[in-house]
């Protein structure tokens, strides 16, 4: 841009056709732009702005020229000589690829670094960075972490993937593939370049990345528009499938020769586009161009007969073959890959362009600077920098409704976690169910913790229910009935005994003995009622101990009548010194010897390892068991083992002592009562070693209850059968059993 003493014409110097029809709308805004502040009185007075463009075919080489030519005087390449005042050169507003806008910028900023020296531009654009960072977030809005990419093959396109893929990365988001365009330049093979967009195009479509970004030059689109016409197959679609999300740089442009082609291949894509607004009288501006009369314009004939297909006449040509461009062709019923009837967000950066080089000359020229970051178009404050905007296409509105997936996996469900697959992007990967009693996060299987449990579906955890075995459960009510009734029967037996205590049955092998042993075995049926219910450390601590040295007494009662009933029979023969030893001394004797070593055993239980209560949190899944803890599970089996010795013992000497000739023999009925403890007792080990959870105690109560009631029943029953229904037996002369 030059300043001028006289209003300059609007490109006469520079006669170039536009291959891009839709650049034109950039000219034409650098040319209102130009005419409204010359316009205007109150910007830059007595000065007139003036301004020369340059072509740069595509390609930065070009611009090296054209560098040349900005230094040097019009129409003479002579570098840093200048001869012609009227014409000096203050400002440069570059094209809209990165590559040729070094100085004032309304395109892509270019690459910089440290090495960069004496570059002094104003980017009209907002930072790429919130650009690629608003493309994640529309990303992540609709769950496609599986996309591709395609870019240009220069730096503009590696400074794009150095900035998007950790970024997108760090999301979640990974890549599917990865491609790059080759630039547009003069002289390009385009066979070659049809070649490999053929390649491109397939690859893409064969992707499951159901996603894809496209960033590149504003050119870009123009290739774009082959892909529906390229493929190495032979038969090919026109879409691609693919939901296309398109950068700001990119323009929806076209070649002349692609005047024609069809546009649905677009059709449901996303662009990131420049914010822009409605400049007043732009419009009328527009529709005041007349090739008719292109004074002033040498850019409007050839972009007249580009855009509308057809042919000004010329008499130095003789006959037009073609259609006749009639003049009276409307802008407005172009395509909008064109061209547009509304300022594009990048002719709305040329323009914003202009009038900041005007207002900064303004300002400078005031010796002021006032409003410093804004600037003014006709007196109203409007800010220069810009912000992105999504532009969808009219149709995208019905394919977000259907939500198309675009991830590499399908995600895990609940309970399972992911396994990246080897040689694959993160985003890949197996699902592996979580192993039982834990839960997922997608990414790792995690415990639960002892007072939590896995839901069904192993995606949450559920704190565990507090249980024990209690009275109020069916199984607890039935197992007190039982204890209850045994008490009872129990006590009935006692009663009926001490009641006929002077009876001979009863008399007979010692009735204290068998006062004691009714006794013991009440308290064995009582102490069962401790198993129940919520545990305390008083229950937990008689738990054992009281069953222990209760059952001792009651299975050394047995073992004492037992030994009582050979040592009388002994005693009975002529001669036998044993006689004088027979009495309650030597009953109470045996009996207390027998009780006080299970007491020292529980003792020394008590002393060292005492029982407690305590949670069981891995037996019952979702519950926590309350329970008793026996301390020393060693000092739990000597007490028990102590118990089976007795037993074993007792047996052993009524199996021997089961024939001797007594009429009220009680050693055939300890044997049945002895195998039936012996037996139960051998089988509560392996069960009570099998049993978890609250339902251990119930093997222990049916323990106590079927060895206690064998005892009661093979014992006494017998003899209550005499008391009650043959009361005719129970007589003294049938004590004794007459032998031959």
């Amino acid at each position: 841009m030059n300043i001028n003493t006289e209003r300059s014409n609007t490109g006469d110097d520079c006669v170039a056709s536009s291959v891009v029809p839709k650049n034109y709308q950039h000219i034409l805004a650098l040319t209102f732009a130009v005419q409204e502040i010359n316009d205007n009185p109150h910007i830059l007075p007595n000065l007139t702005l003036g301004f020369h463009i340059y072509d740069s075919y595509f390609t930065a080489k070009w611009t090296y020229q054209v560098t040349l030519l900005l230094i040097c005087t019009a129409g003479r390449l002579v570098p840093n000589y200048k001869c012609n005042l009227k014409q000096h050169l203050i400002a440069v507003i570059g094209g809209l690829d990165s590559q040729t806008s070094l100085q004032f910028l309304f395109g892509s900023a270019p690459v910089m670094n440290d090495k960069t020296p004496g570059l002094s531009f104003y980017n009209m654009t907002p930072k790429e960075s919130l650009q690629y960072a608003g493309i994640l977030t529309l990303l992540l809005h609709f769950g496609w972490t599986w996309i591709g990419t395609v870019v240009m093959d220069n730096d503009n396109g590696e400074r794009f993937l150095q900035m998007v893929v950790p970024l997108f990365s760090e999301s979640g988001v990974c890549f599917s593939f990865i491609e790059k365009i080759p630039e547009l330049a003069l002289g390009r093979d385009m066979k070659d370049m049809l070649q490999k967009g053929a390649k491109m195009r397939d690859k893409i479509v064969d992707s499951t990345a159901n996603v894809l970004v496209a960033n590149g030059e504003s050119y870009s689109m123009a290739f774009f528009r082959w892909f529906p016409y390229l493929s190495e197959r032979e038969y090919v679609e026109n879409s691609i499938g693919k939901v296309i999300i398109v950068t700001a740089q990119v323009e929806l442009t076209s070649f002349v020769y692609q005047r024609n082609w069809n546009t649905d291949f677009f059709h449901g894509a996303l662009s990131f586009t420049i914010q822009s607004s409605d400049v007043p009288g732009f419009q009328e501006f527009l529709n005041a161009q007349n090739p008719s009369n292109p004074k002033g314009n040498g850019f409007l004939r050839s972009f007249w007969q580009g855009a509308f297909s057809c042919v000004f006449p010329d008499s130095l040509l003789g006959k037009v073959v073609g259609n006749i461009c009639t003049g009276d062709e409307k802008l407005e019923y172009l395509p909008a890959t064109f061209f547009e009837m509304s300022l594009t967000g990048h002719s709305y950066n040329v323009y914003n362009a202009v009038h900041a080089v005007a207002h900064a000359l303004h300002a400078m020229s005031s010796s002021g600077l006032k409003n410093r970051g804004m600037v003014t178009r006709g007196g109203l404050p409007f800010q220069i920098q810009a912000q992105w905007q999504v532009i969808l296409d009219s149709l995208m509105w019905e394919r977000t409704t259907a939500q198309p997936l675009s991830v590499c996996s399908e995600s895990c469900n609940p309970g399972s976690r992911k396994k990246v697959k080897e040689g694959e992007p993160f985003c890949c990967y197996d699902c592996i169910p979580c192993p039982i009693g834990m839960i997922s996060d997608m990414n790792y299987c995690c415990p639960c913790g002892y007072e939590k449990y896995p839901s069904k579906h192993q995606d949450f955890c559920i704190p565990k229910s507090v249980n024990f075995f209690s009275y109020e459960e069916t199984l607890g009510i039935i197992l007190t009935f039982f204890i209850i009734l045994s008490c009872l029967i129990t006590a009935l037996v006692l009663g009926m005994f001490w009641k006929h205590h002077e009876t001979p049955i009863v008399k007979a092998n010692n009735r204290h003995l068998t006062y004691s042993l009714l006794v013991s075995l009440l308290l064995c049926f009582l102490c069962a009622l401790l198993f129940i219910g919520r545990p305390h450390q008083v229950t937990c601590l008689l738990r054992q101990t009281a069953f222990g040295f209760i059952f001792s007494v009651a299975v050394s009662c047995v073992l004492t009548k037992t030994v009582m009933v050979v040592l009388a029979f002994r005693a009975t023969k002529p001669g036998c010194k044993m006689r004088k030893w027979m009495g309650k001394t030597l009953t109470n004797t045996f009996l207390l010897s027998c009780c006080l070593l299970q007491a020292a055993i529980c003792l020394a239980w008590l002393a060292t390892s005492p029982p407690f209560p305590d949670s069981d949190m891995h037996s019952a899944a979702e519950e926590i068991i309350l329970e008793c803890n026996e301390g020393s599970i060693m000092m739990f089996y000597c007490a028990l083992g102590y118990l089976g010795f007795l037993a074993m013992v007792s047996f052993m000497v009524a199996f021997l002592a089961r024939k001797l000739p007594d009429s009220f023999n009680e050693a055939k009925f300890i044997t049945f009562s002895m195998l039936v403890f012996c037996s139960v007792w051998l089988s509560f080990v392996p069960s009570y070693l099998s049993t978890k959870g609250k339902y251990l105690v119930t093997v222990e109560i049916f323990s106590i209850l079927a060895s206690s009631s064998g005892l009661l029943v093979c014992i006494f029953f017998p003899k209550c059968y005499i008391i009650l229904l043959r009361p005719e037996l129970n007589k003294k002369e049938h004590l004794i059993r007459r032998t031959a």
